[in-house]
């Protein structure tokens, strides 16, 4: 730990950093590449194909749109597969994310804060089920993510657990987890889905434009 970090004191919070996942720590997006690792490509592909008319909603549109179309495509894939089938897939996948992935610029952000002692948080639209394994290999102290519903017996039911993690909901997850008054230090995303954590950050950095987003103490 730093200099810097030890002046914020034993009894201080830590600043906070939180990043996104898909775009941002990652050079692509992860979900297609996960799902077709995990049950091979013909179920998969053929759940887009199925859903094409709310894909296409969601390019058109976005917003809730877009969650539909997500919901549409999970909902023909993952219905029946067993949780354990799918978690036994998220390790190796993030094995393979964690050496062969990422954006070696974002990596290196989230090694300088943890080396300045500030506790980071992976906030991201793609499930849990690989975004937390992904999130333990590179320190991150948690992971807020997109939850899928599982039934009694230990299969996916193809439906969601709560909302698609990506724009309000990023912040509405933080809240739900440190409290209406989390203060983000700093925070890192890429696309429209991150718009709302950017600009609850004192610092929010959107790496897709090359720019800060003013925090809310600043104007």
């Amino acid at each position: 730990m730093t200099d810097a970090a030890r002046e914020h004191g034993a009894g201080s919070p830590r600043p906070l950093a939180a990043f996104d996942l898909d775009g941002t720590l990652t050079r692509r997006d992860t979900l297609m590449p996960f799902l077709v690792r995990a049950l091979g490509a013909s179920r998969p592909y053929r759940a887009v194909l199925a859903s094409s008319l709310p894909l296409a909603r969601a390019a058109a549109l976005g917003g809730a749109h877009r969650d539909a179309a997500k919901a549409a495509v999970l909902g023909r894939v993952l219905a029946g597969v067993p949780l354990a089938r799918l978690a036994e897939a998220a390790e190796s996948y993030a094995d393979h994310v964690v050496a062969h992935g990422l954006r070696a610029d974002v990596r290196a952000r989230v090694d300088w804060h943890r080396a300045e002692g500030h506790e980071l948080v992976l906030v991201s639209a793609s499930p849990e089920v690989y975004v937390a394994p992904i999130g333990s290999r590179l320190g991150f102290d948690a992971v807020l993510a997109t939850r899928l519903e599982v039934d009694t017996a230990g299969v996916l039911t193809g439906r969601l657990l709560g909302a698609n993690c990506r724009g309000p909901e990023k912040v509405a997850r933080l809240r739900a987890w440190r409290g209406d008054a989390v203060v983000l230090a700093y925070a890192y995303g890429d696309s429209a889905g991150d718009r709302e954590m950017l600009r609850l950050a004192e610092t929010g950095t959107d790496l897709r434009r090359g720019r800060r987003v003013r925090g809310p103490n600043h104007g």
